[in-house]
């Protein structure tokens, strides 16, 4: 039998792994497990929390940092109407809802952001009046919930460096913003926050009461920012956000971001996370989605139940604030979305939902296509020739194999060699974006695909 082959770029980066596994690690960052065979996941779940990919929807594409309470209630009613029959729950604010002054995908260089008496972000009042009176998210968690869905935020790394700078008190100690903030760990692209000195007394405790004011307020998932990159630098403070929801009393999803998040770092981040981000920001360019291509063969190892290498969110149709609709071609729409199920990504749309077009809501909702991101089993990745990418995977009871086929080059015919993917035999082939049957194939199987085209295939042995 023909062994199949893995892609040249994840089998450097094991190796790399592997060498860069002895190196000395932040305090309490545990050194990497061993790589786990092709296509198999390295361990067990070490969490109940996020069982299947996340799938949702999340503010950041279409809203920038702007978005307020009606249009949350908008969008939020047309993904529970829209999306939510087919598994997307999630609906997530991003971004400062803490700045009053929010205006536009840049930043206030100094921003006076609303606060709660110890030292705590809150919504800001202007653009979410339901948090008036101390209430903070409350109010629309419980109409984001009524609705079946499940209510996420955004947050940064920290502490506010406006909170820092009146010296707030931390609730329950004796220490103050000024006593725990480490002023030299400052984001990069962004100016609201300093770092938390982990090594500090009040430390843990101002992230323990962050997380039970979260839980008050009815947060299911957290995506919190400025994290993974420098990974050990911020170790730290992942684990003691990891260690504050699980005394917040409150299960709450924990997302990393942004990335690019280091291989090698796979067995520390999925102990204290279920969804980190595998690339910085990623929009509607092709050469972005043809960089996750490797990303995600790199990340596949450490793919599994509770532990999701994130590829980041879908940028489909209307985006930036309304000004213009995706710049993915049909093609490489279809292409996006074939990758991120096949890899097994979270799903979280980007695009504005109140100008949701049949075609992107055909794409998100296709039932077959969204079986493979959620059910699928032994996804691998294999090298067979330049300009082609190919997945395989198999469906949930073992029985039929998922072909994906990415051309990403100009148009043509590409034929794959059924043996060298592990297939032998004949087969019933289901185009799995037609959602119809195409025939039998045995040995080989070729398809005709358009400049960065892919297709999903479902192929299941004739008996």
């Amino acid at each position: 039998m023909t062994e199949t082959k893995t892609t040249l770029s994840r089998r450097s980066a094991l190796q790399a792994a592997a060498g860069l596994a002895a190196l000395p690690l932040a305090a309490g960052v545990t050194a990497r497990a061993e790589a786990a065979a092709p296509g198999q996941t390295a361990a067990a779940p070490v969490s109940p929390l996020a069982p299947t990919p996340p799938m949702g929807w999340n503010s950041w594409n279409s809203f920038a940092g702007t978005i307020n309470e009606e249009q949350s209630l908008e969008t939020a009613t047309i993904m529970a109407q829209k999306l939510l029959p087919f598994g997307y729950d999630v609906f997530t604010v991003d971004i400062q809802w803490y700045e009053p002054e929010a205006s536009s995908y840049s930043y206030n260089p100094n921003p006076v952001p609303a606060l709660d008496d110890h030292a705590r972000l809150q919504p800001a009042p202007n653009r979410f009046p339901s948090a008036k009176g101390g209430k903070g998210f409350a109010p629309l968690a419980k109409k984001v919930h009524a609705l079946g869905l499940k209510f996420g935020i955004h947050v940064m790394r920290g502490i506010a460096r406006h909170a820092v700078k009146l010296d707030l008190p931390i609730e329950g100690t004796p220490y103050t913003a000024r006593d725990i903030a480490d002023t030299t760990s400052i984001c990069p692209w962004n100016p609201d926050m300093y770092g938390v000195d982990m090594t500090k007394p009040g430390a843990q405790e101002y992230y323990d009461g962050l997380f039970r004011m979260y839980a008050s307020w009815g947060v299911d998932f957290i995506k919190m920012d400025d994290m993974s990159r420098p990974y050990d630098d911020h170790a730290p403070e992942i684990e003691a956000a990891a260690k504050a929801i699980a005394r917040c009393g409150r299960p709450m999803v924990l997302s990393l971001s942004p990335g690019e998040t280091p291989v090698p770092r796979g067995a520390h981040v999925r102990q204290h996370a279920q969804m980190w981000r595998i690339s910085d920001d990623f929009w509607d360019d092709w050469g972005q989605l043809h960089a996750q291509f490797t990303r995600l063969e790199n990340w596949n190892q450490w793919m599994g139940p509770g532990s999701w290498p994130d590829a980041d969110m879908l940028p489909l149709g209307r985006l930036a604030l309304g000004d213009r609709d995706t710049k993915f071609t049909p093609a490489e729409q279809t292409t996006l979305m074939t990758l991120w199920s096949i890899a097994r990504s979270p799903l979280i749309m980007g695009g504005d939902l109140r100008h949701l077009d049949a075609p992107t809501l055909a794409l998100l909702t296709n039932p077959e296509v969204l079986e493979v991101n959620q059910r699928s089993i032994g996804n691998c990745p294999h090298f067979l020739e330049d300009g082609m990418k190919v997945w395989t995977a198999r469906n949930e009871r073992g029985f039929a194999q998922y072909l994906a086929i990415f051309n990403t080059v100009g148009e043509r015919d590409l034929t794959v060699d059924l043996a060298q993917i592990g297939a032998r035999g004949s087969f019933v082939v289901r185009d799995l974006w037609a959602r119809a049957d195409k025939g039998d194939v045995k040995d080989s199987l070729t398809v005709h695909l358009p400049e960065h085209g892919a297709t999903l295939l479902k192929l299941t042995p004739l008996v």
